[in-house]
């Protein structure tokens, strides 16, 4: 990467302004109250788990409890849950 950009004032062409889709800095800092469960899984569920989440350099309870929240937003009638505050 050591070759250097060369910029010109070419046209854009068309553009389109899309709306803000991003999450505000609020709704990032946002966490949910947790409920602490105990719960049985396989022993190959968990070396899967374990195994991703190494890649991924995150923990494996963490993917395990985003798998069931996006699993509960794909299940609720507006296609998302409602917030604590609903």
């Amino acid at each position: 990467m050591s070759a250097k950009i060369k910029y010109t004032d070419e046209p854009l062409g068309k553009t389109q302004v899309l709306a803000d889709f991003l999450p505000s800095p609020a709704e990032l800092a946002f966490r949910e109250e947790g409920v602490k469960v105990t719960l049985a899984l396989s022993k190959k569920s968990i070396e899967f788990f374990k195994s991703e989440a190494a890649k991924h350099h995150t923990q494996y309870q963490r993917m395990i409890r985003r798998l069931i929240d996006a699993y509960v937003d794909a299940q609720a009638p507006t296609g998302r849950s409602p917030g604590p505050h609903a």
